[in-house]
């Protein structure tokens, strides 16, 4: 029998294999993460976001880390524990995040001077990186952040308790912002705290200039890198640091599980000091339900006429695209920011349902599981506003058009999410955000975990109609399976529509993918849901790599590592290495270390008009994908 019959055999017959053999691919993928030969972690243990160093997308180079990164394998190790009945490996990796990339207290020093009453000194967001460097604009209303003094009374601290999104886990750019130090130089031992988006919607990672969160002037220019974004008459050593909510909150929903498993196996009390610090982190990861000013929520129109809010007047009580937080290394002043645009794709009803519900996870402070119930209810009228005519969900809102509280469309006007605005590509344009099919099955994956575990008719009415949408758009042959990969969108709410633009083999998505359509099945009980999961996932299996399963990607998007990165004209500085930072400078002058990056070469030949390349990649969260899915399956559906 020839390979592809086979795999045709293996991809529509695998319902006839037991059904311990799910919990076995589970463990065979962990165990592929885990070796260390695969290269998947750094020596302090900190994730790699994939195990390839030559790698751009979220992030410019494979071996940074992000939060999502870590909140993948804080779940991993969750269902590890499900399944062998050990949660050691749980409390370790939680553990792990909180050395490398939660900032301690050195690292955010000043926040005792913070002051609620003006949490930060409004700016506009421009559309192009061009645009920048931005003026600060003190006359311009802000609100009062209403949680910071509860959150001080709660823990006993002034700090935040939120991880940072992106960390260089190897120091490979040199600014050494270890946790609890500041720009020690390349000779410091990884991690090192980075930062790379801060100019607006059009600047992609291609167009980025990496950046380090503590910056004391000693790499970049005469003022370290603050030139570069803002417009003042002096610059103050400073540092800073950004949230990815979606991280976050997925680390607690995770934590959710590891509770629920522990639980069935009477243990647990082995892990709930780590569950303690999860309800912690949920206390915390509330900055993301604010408007990045604290002004009101609602008909938001013009910075100066929207006013600052006060108490819950500037919360829409969904998870945010990001916060920050930063101060002078003087420690004189600090600021905080929420951000009043949500995407759909970041929202989390199962973390938001265990926040509010579960005694255990419960956050501490007087107001934390009501404003987390808030949230539940607000996201879960959110997906239903949101969507489409065909059964995906459409983007998400503003309570900020254009990032400067400009006035929208008219058509924008007419049906709003309290008062807020519909955007089609909420804060990324390039590419759009909503563009991905891999935020559909992300998000509705804990959508399908909420539901499955209450329930809940209004979860199961977006779930319907989101099923059928998906299960229409799978297609099987020949021993593989095609998804959606890009979506178009037209139409405003209520009347929105969706086309699938482009398709692909990607495992990670239809791992994603593959996990929904299991909670729901496990839920309502439909057969051939159950059946098209259970399909797609021994698909998936066919793609079997010495460190994982994956698909080769053709990446033509790496003609940009030519790209012109804009540096203002005025401006010059330098990295680390000696690379200089200038007017005309591009992603690779940026970058000169890729250079010696052993797949460089197929870099350098495509730019010197050779083929497009070809990768097989592994990132992190992509095979913890491919792993959860499987043993999803295997948990719900033990017969």
């Amino acid at each position: 029998m020839k390979s592809s019959a086979i795999a045709l055999f293996v991809c529509l017959f695998g319902q006839l294999q037991g059904d311990g053999e799910y919990k076995a691919r589970f463990l065979q993928q962990y165990h592929k993460i885990h070796d260390p030969t695969n290269g998947y972690y750094s020596k302090q243990g900190v994730p790699y976001h994939s195990a390839e160093t030559l790698m751009v997308d979220i992030t410019d180079h494979g071996h940074e880390s992000t939060s999502e990164a870590y909140s993948y394998w804080i779940w991993m190790e969750a269902m590890y524990g499900k399944l062998t009945g050990n949660f050691s490996s749980f409390n370790a990796a939680w553990e792990n995040m909180e050395q490398n990339i939660i900032p301690v207290h050195a690292s955010q020093i000043g926040n005792n001077n913070y002051n609620p009453s003006k949490p930060a000194t409004y700016a506009d967001e421009l559309d192009w990186p061009s645009d920048y460097p931005i003026p600060l604009q003190f006359d311009v209303p802000v609100g009062q952040d209403p949680i910071f003094q509860e959150l001080v009374d709660t823990y006993g601290s002034y700090d935040i308790y939120a991880m940072h999104w992106l960390l260089d886990a190897d120091n490979v750019y040199g600014f050494g912002n270890l946790p609890g130090s500041c720009e020690l130089g390349p000779e410091a031992d990884g991690p090192s705290y980075i930062n790379t988006f801060e100019r607006g919607p059009e600047e992609s990672t291609w167009r980025t200039i990496p950046q380090p969160t503590c910056d004391t002037f000693k790499y970049g220019g005469q003022h370290g890198f603050s030139e570069i974004f803002a417009k003042q008459s002096s610059f103050t050593k400073s540092w800073k640091y950004s949230n990815a909510p979606d991280a976050d909150a997925r680390a607690i929903q995770a934590a959710f599980w590891a509770h629920t498993w522990a639980n069935e196996e009477g243990k647990s009390f082995e892990i709930s000091s780590t569950i303690e610090k999860a309800a912690k982190l949920g206390d915390y990861l509330r900055y993301a339900m604010f408007d990045k000013y604290f002004k009101r929520i609602g008909n938001c129109v013009g910075p100066h006429n929207c006013p600052g809010g006060q108490g819950r007047e500037s919360a829409h009580f969904l998870l945010s695209w990001y916060f920050g937080w930063g101060g002078a290394l003087s420690g004189e002043w600090t600021w905080r920011i929420g951000d009043g645009t949500a995407f759909f794709g970041y929202q989390n009803p199962m973390a938001a349902y265990a926040l509010s519900n579960v005694t255990a996870m419960k956050p501490k402070s007087a107001t934390g599981a009501s404003d987390w119930q808030a949230s539940l209810d607000r996201q879960l009228e959110f997906y239903g506003w949101l969507q489409s005519e065909e059964g995906a969900i459409a983007g998400g809102v503003t309570n900020s058009w254009n990032g400067r509280y400009d006035t929208p469309p008219e058509n924008l006007t007419e049906n709003t999410f309290h008062g807020m605005f519909y955007d089609w590509q909420p804060v990324c344009h390039d590419p759009p955000t909503n563009r991905w099919y891999g935020m559909q099955p992300w998000s509705l994956d804990r959508l399908a975990q909420y539901y499955y575990v209450t329930g809940d008719e209004k979860a199961k009415t977006v779930l319907d109609k989101w099923v059928n949408w998906i299960i229409s758009e799978i297609e099987f042959k020949n021993g593989n399976f095609q998804l959606p990969e890009w979506l178009d969108w037209s139409g405003v709410p209520p009347n929105v529509h969706v086309i699938v633009a482009k398709r692909s083999s990607d495992t990670a998505t239809a791992s994603a993918t593959a996990r929904t359509l299991s909670y729901y099945a496990a839920k309502t009980g439909d057969q051939n849901v159950k059946n098209v999961a259970k399909q797609l996932l021994d698909c998936i299996w066919n793609h079997q790599t010495t460190k994982g399963v994956s698909v080769e990607e053709v990446l033509d998007s790496y003609s940009r590592f030519n790209e012109t990165v804009y540096v203002p004209e005025n401006f010059k500085g330098y990295y680390p290495n000696g690379d200089v930072i200038e007017h005309g400078a591009t992603f690779i002058s940026l970058r000169s270390f890729y250079k010696r990056d052993p797949e460089w070469y197929k870099i350098e030949a495509y730019l010197n008009g050779g083929e497009i390349p070809r990768f097989t990649y592994h990132r992190f969260w992509a095979q913890s994908d491919v792993a959860l899915a499987q043993g999803t399956y295997g948990i719900l559906f033990n017969e």
